[in-house]
């Protein structure tokens, strides 16, 4: 049976609270201008990482 490792990336929440997302799961990166992340279940995220520093992360890891 195959599984697949999920790739985590940690951002930091506009209250410095630190968390784990799957970047798996992002589907879209907007800057408005904070930085939201759009997850595929609809949840949002404002982070205080830019959208390329959000890329940079998600390309270390894959």
């Amino acid at each position: 049976m195959w599984y697949s490792i999920p790739m985590l990336i940690e951002v930091t929440k506009l209250n410095d609270d630190k968390v784990v997302i799957n970047s798996d799961l992002i589907e879209i990166i907007e800057t408005t201008p904070d930085t939201v992340i759009t997850l595929n279940t609809g949840r949002k995220l404002i982070v205080k990482e830019s959208r390329q520093e959000i890329r940079n992360l998600v390309n270390l890891k894959g």
